[in-house]
């Protein structure tokens, strides 16, 4: 039984330091000798044999079914402990000697098997393919199922745990990948929802640009004096000398809003940009909408609006619609949610009648439940209007003031000699016409004159005449009082409109 025990156990010493380190020496036969060179490398040798130049420190020796290690000539440590003779078992971390090297014995029986490393497991796996004789798709099949199966049954606990580690840390980053990659796409899916939206803004707005032809034929309708606009205003003007009163007081506080906004990637910080051929002149897509590319060299596609504001009296602010402040609302890339593009207000500028200079305003506040924004300008504001303290009655009169169909309107009062100049300037851009209207002391609000027709706490039906444009104006009651914001228009219903009461603002002005 002994012999059977002996004959399938072996030993090896794992050199951990010295010269000899990362080196192994295998116990072979009954009893070697381990002899210590002068440079503390360790050396075994059979029972009898001599190495040259070399100190014997210890002898090991087979002891029944383990072994034994006695000190010769140097002292020898076991597990930290200085010993003269001591049995050795696996794992025991061995010290030779003050110049020798620390080593670990590893025996390998029954119990403890050698392990063999991934190297070892497919250079095996390439030699059979090498040699074996069998059939390519037979050789290859068996040789990926040896390596298999030798990877789990033979490699150490250790290496089996870091492989299932590894495939579970694996199969979370491709899991996070994959959600990673389906945000992208929907992010994607969302920006570019949102660059056709900004596209298609920008062509519209392209159509409604003011053309030199269109200067032309307002200055020979302005020659003519049928002007729809400059009409309605004179005939309001005439009809009440309270009308023309209200109008005159309110004039200065009503502020056109010029502004415009793109879109900035959320991740790379890149503005939109049109993209232009080698001459500088932007491409249109087949559609007819311009080209829009993050990587675009022309200028940044910035859609442009106008709308309506007035200042409040006491209160430092501008207010005027949600929709006129934060136009991308109506936008339905915008209407996603949180898409892979951002919109950026590029410029917005507050022009009031009588001053020159335009101001610089930004959002203070938004309401949350109402078509309703704070702005605040940098700079002087003018005296500003009065919120009324109830809601009107259901027939009473209001004026309506704003800048419906914007600049148009504006050059429609401007008179001949002004669209002329202008025409002869060939200034038509969206800020320059607005810059020279107000250089000229040309910005003014039109008027219109209505009737109530319902009033509730969240709505003001009138039927005063206005339009795009007129939209965050003031609806004064007979005392130039704001009785609400001009909101939205209502054609199906023979032109009735919509406002919001001043208890609204009253509610947004009391937010913190």
């Amino acid at each position: 039984m002994a012999d059977a025990q002996i004959s399938t156990t072996a030993a090896v010493l794992e050199h951990l330091t010295g010269p000899s380190r990362g080196s192994f020496s295998w116990v072979t036969g009954e009893e070697v000798g381990l002899w210590l060179l002068p440079n503390g490398a360790l050396r075994c040798a059979s029972d009898g044999t001599h190495v040259d130049a070399a100190t014997r420190v210890a002898r090991i020796t087979r002891a029944g079914s383990g072994y034994e290690i006695s000190a010769d000539s140097a002292p020898i440590w076991v597990n930290r402990h200085l010993i003269d003779q001591a049995p050795l078992h696996h794992g025991d971390m061995i010290e030779f000697g003050d110049k020798g090297p620390i080593s670990r014995l590893r025996v390998f029986d029954e119990r403890h098997r050698p392990t063999l490393s991934m190297g070892d497991i497919l250079g095996d796996a390439i030699s059979y393919m090498k040699t074996s004789r069998r059939p390519v798709p037979s050789r290859t099949v068996r040789a990926a199922t040896d390596v298999m199966r030798r990877s789990v049954l033979e490699t150490t606990v250790w290496f089996r745990l870091m492989v299932v580690a590894a495939l579970v840390l694996l199969g979370i980053a491709v899991f996070a990948q994959y959600q990673t990659d389906r945000r992208l796409r929907a992010a994607i899916e969302s920006g570019a929802l949102q660059i056709d939206s900004v596209a298609s803004a920008l062509a519209e707005a392209r159509d409604d640009a003011i053309r030199p032809g269109d200067l032309a034929a307002l200055r020979a309708d302005l020659r003519r004096q049928v002007t729809d606009t400059t009409e309605r205003l004179d005939t309001l003007e005439a009809l009440s000398d309270a009308g023309t009163q209200i109008i005159r007081e309110a004039r200065p506080a009503v502020a056109f809003l010029q502004g415009a906004y793109g879109l900035r990637h959320r991740e790379s910080g890149l503005m939109l940009r049109m993209v232009v051929d080698e001459g500088g002149v932007p491409r249109n897509l087949p559609n007819g909408q311009p080209y829009l590319s993050l990587e675009g060299t022309g200028p940044v596609a910035e859609v442009q609006f106008n709308g309506t504001g007035f200042a409040l009296r006491g209160e430092g602010v501008i207010i005027t619609n949600r929709h006129v402040a934060q136009p991308w609302d109506l936008s339905p890339g915008a209407a996603m949610g949180l898409g892979a593009m951002e919109p950026v207000m590029i410029r917005f500028l507050a022009y009031f009648p009588d001053r020159v200079a335009p101001l610089n305003v930004s959002v203070l506040r938004v309401s949350p439940d109402a078509d309703l924004t704070l702005l605040t300008a940098q700079g002087d504001l003018p005296e500003g209007l009065d919120l009324a303290q109830s809601l009107p009655e259901p027939g009473e009169e209001v004026i309506v003031m704003g800048y419906p169909t914007g600049l148009m309107s504006l050059l429609a009062q401007s008179g001949p000699a002004f669209v002329e100049a202008l025409e002869e300037a060939g200034e038509t851009s969206f800020w320059s016409v607005a810059k020279r209207l107000s250089d000229a002391g040309l910005i003014s609000p039109l008027s219109s004159r209505g009737i109530v027709a319902q009033a509730t706490e969240t709505t003001v039906v009138y039927d005063a005449e206005t339009t795009h444009g007129g939209s965050g104006g003031p609806v004064l009651n007979r005392a130039r009082e704001v009785v609400a914001v001009n909101t939205a228009i209502l054609p199906e219903f023979g032109g009735s409109n919509l406002g919001v009461p001043t208890a609204k603002i009253r509610d947004l002005l009391a937010l913190p």
